[in-house]
């Protein structure tokens, strides 16, 4: 007897970071034309990201869902959205809830951000219980300076031992890290609720983010997982393609991409 692909539900996603330099509206344009399930907004220093009626009336234009919201935690967007942390959640969440996107992505707080750090896993809860949107806590990566790791996050840069029960698993960052991307979702379970998709070397401290296939991270074996165990979440492409030579070469980029989450996204039975 033959053998039957079965591909899960998961929807495939673009994260509107993969397009940069180009902006939120391109990213909507080519997500649509390559064949993406939806987007996922990457709110950063693009003012269409932070504007969530021009976003909606993106999506209309290009019929083209929202399936996730990243919230503005990194270094270069803490003024994005204010300054107080817990703000920019409550405003991801009530974006996320007007577009329809199910989850909120975010990473664990810096350390320097102390009252936030304190309460975030009790705030987060809280969160939960009003909201049907999943907070997905992102792993992130140690830095390295002067040959010694330093941890900017608190409690950790590595979300898996601690009580959050949506994580999103970073397969770039896992690169950076040094981890095993299979054992942490063998350790997440059904606790692994958002993939970001991409790929690492790992050589150097830098975070790569390159075409699924074109590092040594377990991108394909990622995804196979996922399919025989009817993984139901969102797979989002997280790539880089600044340094794309023309348009073509990053829409080339953006294709393949997707073909490769396609192929593998799948299990035979």
């Amino acid at each position: 007897m033959a053998d039957v692909i079965r591909v899960p539900n998961a929807k495939i996603a673009l994260s509107t970071a993969s397009v940069y330099p180009e902006r939120t509206p391109d990213a909507f344009e080519l997500a649509a034309r390559l064949g993406y399930d939806g987007v996922e907004i990457m709110v950063g220093a693009d003012p269409v990201s932070q504007d969530i009626d021009v976003i909606e009336r993106l999506s209309e234009h290009y019929e083209l869902p929202v399936l996730a919201i990243h919230a503005p935690c990194l270094l270069v967007t803490q003024r994005v959205w204010g300054r107080d942390p817990w703000a920019k959640l409550v405003k991801a969440q009530k974006a996320a809830e007007r577009l329809g996107a199910s989850t909120v992505v975010v990473h664990p707080p810096f350390r320097w951000q102390r009252d936030y750090a304190r309460d975030f896993e009790t705030g987060l809860a809280r969160m939960r219980d009003e909201t049907d949107v999943t907070f997905a806590v992102e792993n992130m990566f140690p830095l390295r300076a002067r040959g010694n790791d330093v941890v900017p996050y608190s409690p950790d840069w590595n979300p898996i031992d601690y009580d959050f029960p949506q994580v999103t698993l970073d397969l770039s960052h896992t690169a950076v890290s040094g981890s095993d991307a299979m054992e942490m979702a063998v350790k997440l379970g059904d606790r692994l609720s958002h993939l970001h998709l991409a790929d690492g070397l790992g050589v150097t401290n830098k975070d790569e983010h390159l075409v699924p296939g074109r590092g040594n991270q377990p991108c394909a074996q990622m995804l196979e997982r996922l399919a025989n165990t009817g993984y139901s979440g969102l797979v989002v492409l997280e790539i880089n393609t600044r340094k794309a030579a023309s348009r073509t070469e990053r829409i080339d980029d953006l294709a393949e991409a997707l073909a490769f989450a396609r192929l593998h996204l799948a299990a035979s039975t």
